[in-house]
Formats: structure tokens, C-alpha cells, sequence
């Protein structure tokens, strides 16, 4: 079952008197499951289609769908609930806030739920045992390595157990030993607990941990690998 319906999606953004053309025409499915590696030259639009497809962005024409939603149809404000309920984001530079416990960073997106802070915290805690840092929940960013703190950042992405994770580079800052390691967790969140997947990167070995790789060029769907 698809999951991410994207139809003549297109994106452009007006620069002095110019106007940019950064997605042209994209037409793409992504089943339920799935673990979608997205590669290309830089500039070729590859976070441009992250975050439409993740809610941070509308496009200028065409439509977006997620779990059968039209994001293109939704407000801001509707968009923001919607990204707390279904998307997981994982980013390049961990966004981990610096005074915060690990523990204290992956309850924050429970902050716009209405559970309880028992409740957040015993959800903090199970997504922190998952990526394998039960016994670091007390220690804040400066104290932990790259690896840590992006395992702490997977873990604030999945707390609110989300349809869909979509990561933006997430091992483009980490030696390759490290970067493994996190596309373990990845292959682990997608094959034992179901996520669905999208991951934008430059990387060929990260790419080679996907069940599919899409490749983009200038706008456009170029070329597609199993």
C-alpha cells in the first residue's frame, strides 16, 4: 500500500528577479514499509522533496498525500499537528538543545500531546532503550559523541511512534564506523519495527542499506535502482 503519493509535484522559489525552478514535475509512490534512499548532485532538489513529503514545505503546484492526507490542502497550523502526530525527523546536525537531558531532548515533541509527564517520560525512556542509550538518558549533548547524540535525536524522532521517518543526511557528520552503526538502528527501526523510511544522502554506502535508491537530477526523478 502506498504510503507517500507525490503527483506533478513542483517547487520554485523567486530570487531577485529570477525564479528558481527546484522540483519539476515529480511523480512518485512510496509503499508502506519501505526504506527509500534518495541521492543526487547538490542542488538537485533531493531536500527540496523531503520536506514536502515531510510537512515543512508546500509546493507551488501538484499534490503531496501521507497515509491518504493532503498536506498541499492543510494550513500551517494544520501541518504542525499533523508532523507531531505522523513524521519523525532526523537531520544532519542532531538539533539536540544543549542544557537538556538526553531524556528531557526526546520528550519534547510529546510536549504538544496531551499525555502525561509520567507518560512522556516512560515514552522517552522505551524510544531511548531502542537506540541502545537507556543508561546515558541523564547525560546531556557536550557529553555524549556524534554517535550518542544522533541516537538521542533517532530517538526524539520516533518517540511519538510516527508513520514515517524521513532523515536528511543523518550520517553526513559521523566517521564510517560510526555512520554504520547508525544505519543499523535505521535497517532496525524499518525491518523489526516497521518504519517507513526516507533518507536523503551522498553517501553510497549509506545508500546501499536502502531497499530502493532513487536518483535525482536538476528537478527530476532520474534514474531508480533496486
Amino acid at each position: 500500500m502506498a504510503l507517500v503519493r507525490c503527483q506533478d509535484l513542483q517547487k520554485s522559489f523567486v530570487k531577485g528577479r529570477e525564479t528558481v525552478e527546484v522540483l519539476d514535475g515529480i511523480n512518485l509512490e512510496i509503499q508502506q514499509g519501505d526504506f527509500l534512499a534518495l541521492m543526487g548532485p547538490s542542488g538537485s532538489g533531493k531536500t527540496t522533496l523531503l520536506n514536502l513529503i515531510g510537512g515543512l514545505d508546500h509546493p507551488s503546484a501538484g499534490a503531496v498525500e501521507v497515509g491518504g492526507v493532503p498536506l498541499n490542502e492543510m494550513s500551517a497550523r494544520q501541518l504542525a499537528k499533523w508532523r507531531a502526530e505522523n513524521i519523525g525527523f532526523v537531520f544532519q546536525f542532531y538539533n539536540l538543545l544543549p542544557v537538556l537531558s538526553a531524556q528531557r531532548n526526546v520528550e519534547l515533541p510529546l510536549l504538544l500531546t496531551p499525555l502525561s509527564s509520567r507518560q512522556r517520560k516512560a515514552n522517552a525512556a522505551t524510544a531511548l532503550k531502542i537506540v541502545g542509550l537507556e543508561d546515558r538518558a541523564k547525560h546531556k549533548p557536550g557529553e555524549l559523541s556524534g554517535g550518542q547524540q544522533q541516537r538521542v535525536a533517532i530517538a526524539r524522532a520516533i518517540v511519538a511512534d510516527p508513520t514515517l521517518l524521513v532523515c536528511d543526511e543523518p550520517t553526513g557528520d559521523l566517521d564510517r564506523e560510526t555512520a554504520d552503526e547508525i544505519l543499523s538502528l535505521l535497517e532496525v527501526l524499518n525491518q523489526e519495527h516497521g518504519k517507513t523510511i526516507i533518507m536523503v544522502t551522498h553517501d553510497p554506502k549509506a545508500a546501499e542499506r536502502a531497499a530502493q535508491v532513487l536518483r535525482m537530477d536538476k528537478g527530476r526523478l532520474a534514474q531508480e535502482a533496486a
